[in-house]
């Protein structure tokens, strides 16, 4: 269906898992180090657009080659218009985990598209509700599923998503990490 090759800039195992399941063929192509500040002054709901374009612009060697198709992104947890990134560590975990208990929150994910002639770029906001949780409930999320790798210290495709979710408004895989629908009408658009 494509006739360029897609490469994914993405360490995530969730993005690779996604895009795989869409059937379009890629490449994994990781840069290391690369700097995620953002600007005093960004609203925080562009953030995660922001983001995705900025690490674009790290990969000028890959969208140089022709042919190519470049997909960036980035995902934050915008929690009482706080970002929430990745926890260091527990007692980061468990304090966001706890932030966000018994309320909404929205998740947003940014997405560029970039190739040798253009780019494209748009996020996906969805608001997930969270029960009260309790502290145990959060303490054993967090030592059995270490969630240091993911923004606002969950997954919703795992144990706590599970029994802590009560309803999502907007795109489930969004929350997972990418906006997989979105993702495919850019595409072909692009």
């Amino acid at each position: 269906m494509f006739n360029k090759e897609v490469i994914l800039a993405s360490n995530s195992p969730r993005r690779k898992e996604l895009l795989t399941n869409l059937k379009i063929p890629f490449k994994v192509i990781v840069k290391d180090d690369l700097d995620e500040s953002l600007p005093d002054d960004i609203k925080t709901e562009d953030a995660a657009r922001f983001l995705a374009k900025k690490k674009a612009s790290f990969y000028n060697d890959v969208i140089q080659q022709k042919n190519t198709i470049l997909i960036t992104a980035d995902t934050i947890v915008l929690n009482d218009d706080k970002i929430l990134g990745k926890p260091s560590g527990y007692k980061e975990a468990f304090d966001m985990l706890r932030s966000l208990s018994g309320k909404a929150h929205k998740v947003i994910t940014g997405v560029a598209i970039t190739s040798q002639e253009k780019q494209t770029a748009f996020d996906s906001i969805t608001k997930v509700y969270f029960k009260d949780l309790t502290n145990n409930e959060i303490d054993h999320y967090i030592k059995h599923f270490k969630p240091f790798d993911k923004a606002g210290a969950y997954g919703i495709q795992e144990w706590i998503g599970m029994i802590g979710i009560t309803k999502i408004e907007g795109s489930y895989f969004n929350v997972v990490g990418l906006p997989v629908q979105k993702l495919y009408s850019e595409l072909i658009k692009f």
